[in-house]
């Protein structure tokens, strides 16, 4: 990979990436971290490249633009929990807890983000590992080791022993939202391949994954949203 800077006001830096599989010059601006990276197949040349991203610099500058600012959790702030904004108060607490519908946080402001995402890592993988199981039992499977990471470019996946891995952000979407990414990994332990034989398994144990799938694609960004880590 190689960097770049195109010109204009203000100046913006691009990732080149080249790469074997592409067969022309594609521009993608991440939502979350606003990284623009333009992917150009191997040998061509980086000049002619950046000659294409010069004529997208509108295009470019207008997705920046729209992008949502980082929000970094802190006392009389909110935080999303299974899609819900809760408020973050300063407690006598020595760990985050959800009382009254309020989130209790630590009084001292440089815990609290640690201690939130300590709190959705735990109450991640308690729902994520309800919602498996109970999937798999649906398929008459047995769901492997479960892991939690705080991953970009994807919600889950499933090797060919059952062992599942899960963004413990799903959390914070609306529960069936959590619901059908379970679903969708465990129906990896019939078909892992995301062909007709596959979706079929899918639709069986969540009947309206079309929708579901269709929110995260639009709203997944508002997830990653959140900082919890300096």
């Amino acid at each position: 990979m190689g960097r770049a800077v195109l010109s204009g006001n203000p100046p913006v830096e691009i990732t080149l990436r080249p790469t074997a599989r592409a067969r022309r010059v594609s521009l993608r601006v991440s939502a979350l971290d606003g990284r623009v990276t333009l992917s150009l197949p191997k040998g061509m040349n980086p000049d002619e490249a950046m000659a294409f991203a010069q004529e997208k610099s509108d295009w470019i500058r207008r997705h920046l633009a729209g992008r949502q600012d980082p929000v970094r959790p802190a006392i009389g702030g909110t935080v999303l929990l299974r899609g819900q904004e809760v408020t973050i108060s300063a407690g006598a607490v020595d760990r985050a807890i959800v009382r009254d519908g309020a989130m209790l946080v630590p009084a001292a402001p440089d815990l609290v983000a640690a201690r939130i995402k300590a709190f959705l890592r735990l109450e991640a993988r308690a729902s994520l590992t309800e919602a498996a199981e109970r999937h798999a039992k649906v398929l008459g499977r047995t769901v492997g080791k479960i892991t939690l990471r705080d991953t970009r470019s994807r919600w889950g996946s499933c090797n060919q022993r059952g062992d599942l891995m899960f963004s413990w952000r799903l959390v914070m979407a609306p529960p069936e939202l959590l619901d059908y990414v379970a679903a969708h990994e465990v129906g990896h332990m019939v078909e892992m391949n995301h062909s007709p034989a596959y979706w079929r398994v899918v639709e069986e144990l969540c009947p309206d994954y079309r929708a579901r799938r269709r929110w995260l694609r639009e709203n997944g960004t508002t997830l990653h949203r959140y900082r919890f880590d300096d």
